[in-house]
């Protein structure tokens, strides 16, 4: 009866000890557990080589949870028909099932999930170490079953996951007000394009190239830009972009016979299309502040600035200087009727400072 109850306890304990093993190691998320391997532990980098290659590690517990489950079942079937006789086998079998399922299933998974991060850092290395040992098995296992498991494999996390860990961290206190409304502003660099932001051209401020600085005087004095588009013969043709600052310096210096074209610098032309996230990079890049939008057409459309991107981050940005523009009243003086992508352009506009 001695060897009956031990066998007993053996194979469901065995069991159990998978069971909660498998179900602890698949309930810590991927990025916690890269959170945990950061702090350099030997549990935690274990835990992560094992999450790196799971399937290997739950093919490692599968064999052990059936040696347990079948050859133990067998060796306690044998045990207690010797010990029981045939008339109480059929009740001890169905005991031992109950005994099983509770046991070795439902409590020991519960308990797995429940204290997963623990008992993961606790198994981690004799995973590894189990892993290792059954490596020719696995393998054997892994080419019978990779033609059923092919496919591409998903990512850890999505963008909709993020927005919403950021919205329960902002309501669980973990997470200021503040930095859950950058962290969504964030995601929308993604979907705004260069078309939303720009200042369309009907309220573009521009200087003529072949203009000296003498015929520009009054503009450059007025202007609220530090920087002003320099054009051709009409807006069309952009020839560069020129600072504010250095014309004045040229105006003090007494250069007042110099065209504003020979201190313009080369522009930055962009697609309408190109994203925020990426114009932003562009802007950090070749450390510029302003770009010339162009259609599919090459025709100018309008300019944005990296202020205009900053906004999507942060908000309206608004200083001493600012001016809303009317571009209806904009129009109307330049003889301009808004039609078709002026109409988008008188959206987008409203609110914007002309540049």
């Amino acid at each position: 009866m001695l060897n009956l109850l031990l066998l007993t306890v053996l194979v469901i304990g065995g069991s159990a000890l998978c069971s909660g093993t498998e179900t602890a190691l698949l309930s810590v998320p991927q990025t916690r557990v890269r959170q945990l391997a950061q702090s350099g532990r030997k549990s935690a980098r274990a835990l992560l080589r094992i999450r790196e290659k799971i399937s290997r590690p739950i093919a490692t517990l599968v064999i052990f949870n059936n040696l347990f489950n079948i050859l133990g079942s067998i060796a306690i079937g044998r045990t207690a028909s010797v010990v029981l006789g045939d008339a109480l086998l059929g009740v001890f079998s169905g005991l031992l099932t109950f005994l099983i399922i509770i046991f070795a299933e439902i409590l020991p998974k519960t308990f797995g999930e429940r204290y997963s991060e623990q008992v993961s850092l606790a198994v981690a290395p004799i995973m590894v170490a189990l892993t290792v040992l059954f490596t020719p098995i696995v393998v054997v296992l892994e080419q019978v079953t990779a033609p059923f498991i092919r496919g591409e494999r998903r990512p850890i996390t999505n963008e909709t996951e993020i927005q919403l860990l950021a919205r329960l961290g902002q309501q669980e206190g973990v997470i200021e007000k503040d930095e859950f409304e950058m962290i969504q502003q964030v995601f929308r660099l993604n979907d705004v394009t260069a078309r939303d932001l720009m200042t369309p051209r009907v309220a573009i401020t521009h200087l003529s190239g072949d203009m000296t600085l003498a015929e520009a005087k009054e503009d450059i004095f007025f202007s609220q830009h530090s920087r002003i588009i320099v054009s051709g013969e009409s807006l069309d043709e952009v020839v560069g972009i020129v600072m504010r600052n250095e014309l004045l310096t040229a105006l003090i210096q007494g250069k007042p016979d110099r065209t504003i074209a020979s201190l313009s610098r080369p522009a930055h032309f962009i697609p309408q299309s190109l994203r925020a996230n990426k114009l932003l990079k562009d802007f950090q890049a070749g450390r510029e502040h302003l770009a010339v939008v162009v259609d599919e057409y090459g025709v100018l459309a309008g300019v944005v600035t990296l202020e205009d991107v900053l906004e999507v981050l942060i908000g309206e940005i608004v200083d001493e200087t600012d001016r809303a523009i009317d571009l209806q009243e904009i129009a109307r003086r330049r003889g301009i009727r808004i039609l078709g992508r002026g109409q988008s352009a008188e959206r987008q506009g409203k609110g914007k400072r002309a540049r």
